[in-house]
């Protein structure tokens, strides 16, 4: 009954809106799949909303896609722009054997180092008298939220933000973990944690891993704005394609003129933890096996191009491609709506077209409509104080509610609709699955479905059924 009061209050305020529908996938304590569908509309106020609720999932939902478009070829699909970051990055990980190195060696030494209770008392007493030594030395500034990390992070499976938060935490507690790990490979408990401590204070403590750690927390740190923009529920279009380009020109603007700078970085981090640095004229030699009539390289072209410039001209073009789908036109054409800079981004030819890619919402008539409303539009916008100061399409859809603007301009404002219910990230229907994971436990897992479903609607959209 709660949950069909509360679905019924969703259907009234959707009422004959034009809306979108988010649809991912996950896993519930039961390991049954779930599929959760977010319907996003714009609602009377100009407010972007987003309703959820997860149902059992019977068999893949492939061809989904296919089905829609073939009963409504004018609806789009656009695929979430957060997992496009994350396939990016993962595309590096899987294709690059130093970097898939690195990642595995960094997941060892968390597990190692934290595997217990009593480790993590130690990292954190230890990692605590370090940071108020170099608090006494001046080498570190004292301030509220300042050197407070205490423990490793341990990356998630599909965060690739998190997994910066952990490259970070490695890097800033780096002393800490040889500590640890040097008292592990003297008292471990076994011969086997004894040996694998040895071999990861080995790996760890060579300017090659050095480098690549360095490397991977620039590039991530480059594109973790974005991450975290891309997670966020009311992210709209315009505000991610600007992020989108900025990580890419920081990318392209690293390729170009990073390395020096980066190696002072890796050099000054060598000098602290007293790691060796080969001398960069000298001969690379490569451990294990000599390949046969392999070129000889010097340390310098071996770490400056291939593991720098080979790493990022992997991650550049996979990012583009990623970026550059079918959707980009539509997408670009969005962006010209953007009211930030006195409407910079204003572009009548691309916003015609924006129209032109919704036939039964656009008439050839309303199209000529369309291109005279916009002259008006505007020079009206532009002149109003009030327009002058909004940060994206979702603060001037909203604006020109308030002021009546969605009546004088109807198919701007009707544009504008099409544009914030384009979603660019499940963020969304992701927080339906953490409230899975908290309504369906291993204390209640034999919840069925429909009761889990029903409990699901009214523990997410609480803020409806408490008015109800």
């Amino acid at each position: 009954m709660a949950a069909f009061e509360t679905i019924n209050a969703i259907i009234r305020d959707l009422d004959d809106a034009l809306f979108s529908i988010l649809i991912d996938e996950a896993r519930n304590i039961s390991i049954n799949k779930q599929m959760t569908v977010a319907i996003r509309y714009v609602d009377k106020k100009g407010q972007g909303q987003g309703y959820d609720e997860a149902s059992n999932m019977q068999g893949e939902f492939n061809g989904l896609k296919t089905l829609i478009l073939k009963e409504n070829p004018c609806a789009y699909y656009v695929h979430c722009f957060a997992h496009q970051l994350q396939l990016a990055l993962v595309a590096v990980v899987n294709n690059h054997n130093q970097i898939a190195l690195l990642f595995t060696l960094v997941s060892n030494v968390v597990n190692i180092v934290g595997e217990s209770c009593k480790r993590r008392d130690i990292v954190r007493e230890m990692q605590a008298a370090k940071v108020a030594e170099a608090l006494n030395t001046g080498e570190l500034s004292s301030g509220k939220g300042l050197n407070q990390e205490t423990n490793l992070k341990h990356a998630g499976d599909t965060r690739w933000g998190s997994h910066y938060g952990t490259l970070v935490s490695l890097a800033s507690m780096f002393s800490t973990v040889i500590d640890v790990l040097e008292l592990i490979s003297e008292d471990g408990s076994n011969s086997e944690q004894r040996a694998e401590a040895n071999i990861l204070l080995d790996s760890i403590q060579s300017f090659k891993f050095v480098l690549n750690l360095r490397l991977l927390k620039t590039i991530l740190a480059i594109t973790s704005e974005l991450s975290q923009a891309l997670q966020r529920k009311d992210q709209d279009i315009v505000n991610a394609m600007n992020l989108v380009q900025i990580s890419k020109e920081q990318l392209q603007k690293m390729r170009e003129s990073g390395w020096t700078s980066l190696l002072d970085d890796i050099l000054f981090f060598c000098e602290k933890h007293e790691i060796d640095v080969p001398q960069m004229e000298d001969m690379f030699v490569a451990r294990g096996r000599k390949r046969r009539n392999a070129q000889e390289i010097t340390n310098l072209h071996y770490y400056r191009a291939e593991l720098f410039y080979t790493i990022l001209d992997m991650q550049i073009p996979e990012l583009n491609a990623r970026f550059t789908e079918s959707n980009t036109e539509l997408l670009l054409c969005v962006a010209c709506l953007n009211p930030s800079n006195s409407f910079s981004s204003f572009d009548r030819k691309k916003i015609i077209h924006l129209a032109e890619f919704y036939p039964k919402e656009f008439s050839s008539v309303e199209l000529m409509v369309l291109n005279d409303q916009l002259d008006i539009y505007i020079i009206d916008m532009l002149s109003s104080s009030e327009f002058s100061m909004l940060n994206g399409i979702t603060d001037l859809a909203k604006k020109m509610v308030k002021t009546g603007r969605d009546k004088v301009y109807p198919l701007v404002y009707l544009l504008l609709t099409l544009a914030l219910i384009l979603p660019v990230a499940t963020a969304t229907v992701e927080r339906v699955f953490s409230s899975m994971n908290i309504v369906k436990n291993l204390l209640q897992n034999r919840i069925g479905d429909e009761w889990m479903n029903g409990s699901l609607i009214v523990y997410i959209e609480r803020d409806i059924f408490v008015g109800q």
